[in-house]
């Protein structure tokens, strides 16, 4: 059985374990960390699946902003290779996007694979004029807008302080 808790419950070595093995001890490369470099996870919208006490999938969320709007960052979104294809990773996004609905339904961006994430309301539609410091794929840079905030066409997705 596992158990959904915040991510700052689980154990951060044991966080950052899943996340090489999910990735590869190479992601602080990737241009998703550059994003996040220097910010926190937001608490009430980053958890982690234990089984025995042991995170076994996570999910984390940071504040960015593009231009003067902010957005959340979802990612990453990780399940251990042992564990995938069981439901994990659907179940946590399913645990943000309800905690989000709470406070307003933020706007999202995130790297990802839209033929998956795209059943979250994640597309590639309103991205397109938008860039991200580092080398990324256009098709894999995702949106969620469902509250329809205001957000702009084109700029640099950069770190924010908070949402």
């Amino acid at each position: 059985m596992t158990e959904m808790v915040p991510l700052h419950v689980a154990p951060p070595a044991a966080i950052e374990a899943l996340l090489d093995a999910a990735f590869g001890q190479d992601r602080h490369q990737k241009t998703a960390y550059r994003l996040r470099s220097g910010s926190q996870p937001i608490e009430k919208l980053s958890f982690a699946l234990l089984q025995d006490q042991q995170p076994i999938a996570c999910i984390q969320c940071w504040a960015v902003g593009i231009g003067p709007a902010r957005l959340l960052l979802v990612g990453p979104v990780a399940v251990h290779p042992d564990r995938q294809n069981e439901g994990h990773g659907s179940r946590l996004m399913t645990q943000m996007l309800s905690k989000a609905q709470e406070i307003g339904d933020p706007p999202m961006v995130m790297i990802g694979d839209a033929e998956y994430y795209g059943r979250f309301g994640f597309s590639a539609a309103a991205t397109a004029g938008w860039e991200m410091p580092g080398p990324w794929e256009r098709h894999r840079l995702l949106a969620r807008n469902p509250a329809g905030h205001a957000l702009p066409a084109t700029g640099m997705l950069e770190r924010a302080d908070a949402l």
